[in-house]
């Protein structure tokens, strides 16, 4: 499967952004799909995930609230609302897809196996 992040931009602080992943291919259903982001000089850490019918969502302390993850496998998406954005949400985030991540552990990045090019995110303060 491929996967093609979108939605990034500037935006400042307390504004919001939808981050939208496309993935081309069969089995979108399949997936269990996940955002992640990178800062400069952090590593790369779960944000939101979502299972592979869309009934079980994770998402990371920091997020709790502002974000809100969803998924059509109609239309082979999987979006990211981001809400009350803060300088600490600024990072490339990364959308990728899991056949074999199991519900109980979305939050496991090693059991990812595609991965999108990533879209800028940048919270002015």
């Amino acid at each position: 499967v491929q996967l093609q992040a979108s939605g990034g931009g500037l935006v400042q602080a307390g504004g919001s952004l939808r981050l939208s992943c496309a993935a081309s291919g069969r089995g979108f259903s399949n997936y269990v799909m996940g955002w992640f982001r990178q800062a400069p000089g952090l590593e790369r850490e779960v944000v939101a995930a979502v299972s592979r019918r869309g009934g079980n969502t994770y998402y990371a302390n920091s997020v709790k609230g502002r974000f809100a993850i969803s998924k059509d496998n109609a239309k082979n998406t999987v979006d990211l609302q981001m809400d009350s954005l803060t300088s600490e949400d600024t990072a490339v985030y990364y959308c990728a897809a899991g056949a074999r991540v199991i519900s109980s552990a979305l939050s496991d990045s090693s059991a990812y196996d595609y991965w999108g090019q990533g879209t800028q995110v940048t919270v002015s303060s």
